[in-house]
């Protein structure tokens, strides 16, 4: 049984492209092309589950075109709209930070090289040019700038980011 602590996202299922079953979809890591992927996992009714890719081609340098072993029709292909898609996390160290889709990071603790634990992210705030973790305190919250700058380390399998953050940022 695949858990979903063990994937990581890097796309997702625009719509169906046709009526033979073939979906278009959108990525942030062009992994599956670089690495051999036999497949994409996608969670169904709660599980996790992967399914072997036929073809695909690129439309763009963000965009596609897949079909999956299976899926046949424009109504199968229709299930998975805007579904999330998945790869195993063995596929993580040949990865790029930049191209993992930034809510992933959801659930990361993050630890300032100075002042030490900040909280654990509760979400990422994409709404403005500058992407902003989001980290829950007593009485209100925190955002604090996800910019390349201030990341030195991120640890993937205890899920904790580490930064140095300029003097100040946290006394606003």
């Amino acid at each position: 049984m695949i858990i979903k602590s063990s994937v990581f996202p890097i796309g997702q299922i625009i719509k169906p492209h046709g009526v033979n079953g073939e979906m278009s979809f959108s990525f942030t890591s062009d992994i599956f092309d670089r690495e051999q992927v036999p497949y994409f996992i996608f969670e169904m009714q709660g599980l996790l589950v992967p399914f072997f890719i036929d073809e695909y081609r690129f439309k763009g340098s963000t965009t596609g075109l897949l079909k999956l072993d299976g899926v046949k029709n424009e109504d199968q292909a229709r299930a998975f709209y805007g579904m999330t898609i998945y790869l195993p996390k063995t596929f993580l160290e040949k990865v790029e930070d930049t191209e993992i889709e930034l809510d992933y990071f959801a659930g990361f603790s993050l630890i300032d090289s100075e002042k030490g634990l900040i909280g654990v992210i509760s979400e990422v705030d994409q709404t403005t040019d500058n992407v902003l973790f989001v980290i829950p305190t007593k009485d209100d919250e925190l955002l604090i700038p996800a910019g390349e700058e201030y990341i030195q380390e991120i640890d993937h399998d205890k899920k904790i980011i580490y930064v140095r953050l300029p003097e100040g940022l946290l006394d606003l």
